[in-house]
């Protein structure tokens, strides 16, 4: 299959460049923009989405809005003077849907704060909104001595948004400086940098584009984060596909091939490495696709499509382009000018110890890994929005302040919805506000408020303890619920909603989809490392190591942040976010070494020998790969965003840890041990025509004088 792509590709490779350069121009002239949103949304079906749905039918004009303003003085308390001119601006701002004290709003008792709500405004609670009525509160409040902040969830929502749009550009800056520098120091060609950037640049128009349409045709929004993740995945993954490639193409150059033989010889040798760890990507990508929450339902996929375009080019386009230029590739360097030495210095040394100490590597490995790994064991889960805003945004200036003067559940009450068939009377309603009064960590339950048909009731709670807290998760979905419930007659319908309802059935659906797609994931693995291997034990402990490279990247992380840090907690996303980029991109690496040493093996190798052989040949390309692919995730942790902070270290230490310590010491050294079972049931008798002396690398210490690599046939 890849020998005849390969030879379609190297024959007309100007009809493949301008095919794509058509099609790319095609679809990025024509199709939309794909359309984001918040990512914040609980499972279909939740409680907090059908809580949310019956105010907006029984309150057409809405409740008071989640807006927040937080007044204080910043010399003192507020006297009564102060709390006069905040009514009177109040009632200046009062087309902006900003409401008076008496009508939502609330005074501390130590006089520290005051709050005004801000109702539903004809702009909406989006981030245009929010700055509009941030001017508008700051215009009001100049020349009276008090400091007017505003926060809230629409507001926390605005700020982490316009946080995000500002990461996506410090990132993209960020990762293509780094790509230039590391490209520069590995091939000393500017040819060789363009290469990889144009045709990830090109990869990345033509994704958007069949995003946009995808999201026009099924009428799906993709999360926010996205285009942060796409620039990140398609920069660090693309650019590791066009290296492998490179990497080949120059080692037949260096044996003697000519250009057009090299590329032709890399893409046929190289080709199923790269399509099947692309492969096994897009099948982790697309597991997501099981998700019940919005945020990895949509961003799997999403990425899922971009590599597979990505796959497409690095099996088409940059070989065209590669048969196009030639030995140009790498001007004006002369790294590719035939050499007997096939493998890099470092590479072959480290091949060479792993080869003559199989089990003490093998040994040490697996210790280091455990002893980061049980650091998983202490992961908690932070589902704080707050945490993730950047330091000095408004919002969580804001929330400062105001836990200064009330209970922490003030920044977001819960709300006890009652419906019923018939008007709600007085008693009925008391009887809830009583039982829920009545409950530990609820500080306070507020006016109910009724709609016009009187048939349904929205009573507002303040809990005491933090809305995002696993303890206001806890009380909303039992003491809370449960004692409404007990305390409205049958025939009501009683849901609870707000902030705390959405992250708790956030929260729940999380667990239930890392239980799903982990499992599934691992399976979906053995079974791709199964086909491209022909066999099922070397399958079985590549995941495993995989499992194993994963749990010690969480733990490392899990120590840096809640150990050294002192945080509550990672964000909850972060398993998933290394599931995808350690375990399913990691496992590229993985791929590349064990084709290599099935490839040694069939030529004849001993298993030490093979070892040594695919260490040497594959490790330029899997250290290259990993040190840029890292230092692109690395760049987040410039975002100034915790969020990406943490994504930031855990994924770089994580590809790292793979790279290294998994793919180029416990694959070979295992493997290196297991023997020739390790390729069970496959034929376990060498094939393939006497190895060639011609690529010899620098491992000689192993192999015998005479042999070499496999990599020219």
């Amino acid at each position: 299959m890849f020998r005849r792509l390969a030879a379609g590709v190297t024959r007309r490779p100007w009809w493949v460049i301008g095919a794509w350069l058509v099609a790319a121009t095609a679809l990025i002239l024509l199709a939309p923009s794909p359309e984001t949103k918040a990512s914040q949304e609980a499972p279909a079906g939740a409680e907090a989405a059908r809580a949310a749905r019956l105010a907006e039918a029984a309150f057409p004009g809405g409740t008071a809005d989640s807006t927040i303003i937080v007044v204080h003085r910043p010399d003192g308390s507020l006297t009564e003077a102060d709390l006069a001119a905040v009514d009177r601006v109040a009632g200046e701002l009062a087309p902006a849907g900003v409401l008076p004290l008496e009508a939502g709003g609330a005074v501390a008792e130590n006089h520290a704060v005051a709050l005004l709500r801000a109702g539903p405004s004809p702009t909406g609670s989006d981030a245009a909104a929010i700055e509009d009525l941030r001017r508008l509160v700051a215009e009001a409040f100049a020349g009276t001595g008090l400091s007017a902040l505003v926060t809230g969830p629409s507001a926390v929502d605005a700020d982490l948004a316009g946080a995000i749009a500002d990461a996506e550009r410090v990132v993209t800056a960020v990762t293509l400086g780094l790509i230039v520098v590391l490209l520069l120091a590995f091939f000393r060609s500017p040819v060789a940098v363009l290469l990889p950037l144009l045709a990830v640049g090109l990869v990345y128009g033509v994704s958007t584009a069949l995003l946009g349409l995808g999201s026009a045709a099924w009428g799906v929004a993709l999360g926010r984060e996205v285009p942060t993740m796409l620039v990140v995945v398609l920069f660090g993954i693309g650019t590791d596909y066009v290296l492998f490639l490179l990497f080949r193409y120059r080692e037949r150059l260096r044996a003697g091939d000519t250009p057009r033989q090299a590329i032709a010889n890399a893409v046929e040798r190289i080709g199923e490495v790269i399509f099947s760890a692309g492969f096994a990507v897009i099948v982790a990508f697309s597991a997501l696709a099981l998700a019940s929450l919005g945020f990895f339902a949509t961003m799997g996929p999403a990425l899922a499509v971009s590599v597979l375009v990505m796959v497409l080019a690095a099996l088409t386009l940059i070989p065209a382009v590669v048969t196009v230029l030639g030995r140009a590739v790498f001007w004006p360097s002369r790294a590719a000018a035939p050499d007997r030495r096939q493998a890099g210095r470092f590479t072959g040394w480290v091949g060479r110890g792993v080869a003559r100490h199989s089990l003490a590597v093998a040994a040490g490995t697996a210790v280091l890994l455990g002893g980061l790994g049980a650091g998983a064991i202490l992961t908690k889960a932070d589902y704080d929005p707050i945490s993730q805003l950047p330091s000095g945004s408004e919002s969580a200036r804001a929330v400062e302040v105001m836990r200064t003067g009330f209970p922490a559940g003030a920044l977001s009450p819960t709300q006890v919805y009652l419906d019923a068939a018939q008007p709600l009377a007085p008693a009925q309603l008391e009887a809830v506000v009583t039982a829920v009064a009545a409950l530990p960590g609820v500080a306070a339950p507020m006016p109910p408020q009724v709609s016009a048909d009187g048939r349904t009731a929205m009573v507002p709670v303040l809990l005491a303890v933090d809305p995002y807290s696993a303890a206001a998760f806890d009380i909303v979905t039992g003491p809370l619920r449960d004692a409404a419930r007990a305390a409205a007659p049958p025939e009501v319908t009683v849901l609870v909603g707000g902030e705390s309802m959405l992250w708790a059935e956030i929260r729940d659906g999380t667990s239930r989809d890392l239980t799903l797609i982990f499992p599934l994931a691992g399976l979906l693995f053995a079974l791709i490392l199964a086909g491209l291997l022909r066999a099922v034990l070397a399958p079985l402990y590549l995941v495993l190591m995989v499992v194993a490279g994963f749990a010690a990247t969480l733990g490392a992380t899990t120590l840096l942040f809640q150990g050294a840090m002192g945080r509550g907690g990672l964000s909850f996303t972060l398993p998933i976010i290394l599931y995808l980029f350690v375990t399913a991109i990691g496992t590229d690496y993985n791929i590349l070494v064990t084709a290599r040493l099935r490839e040694e093996i069939r030529d004849r190798r001993t298993p030490r020998e093979a070892a040594a052989l695919a260490i040497a040949h594959a490790g330029p390309s899997v250290l290259a790969a990993a040190l840029i692919l890292s230092g692109t995730f690395a760049t987040l942790l410039f975002a100034g965003v915790p969020f990406f902070t943490q994504i930031g270290f855990a994924v770089t230490v994580g590809i790292l840890i793979v790279a290294f310590a998994v793919s180029l010491l416990l694959v070979p050294s295992v493997t290196a041990l297991v023997g020739r079972a390790a390729w069970w049931p496959g034929r376990r008798s060498p094939v393939g025509s006497p190895p060639n002396a011609d690529l010899m690398p620098e491992v000689g210490g192993v192999v015998q004088s005479g042999t070499g690599g496999s990599a020219g046939r």
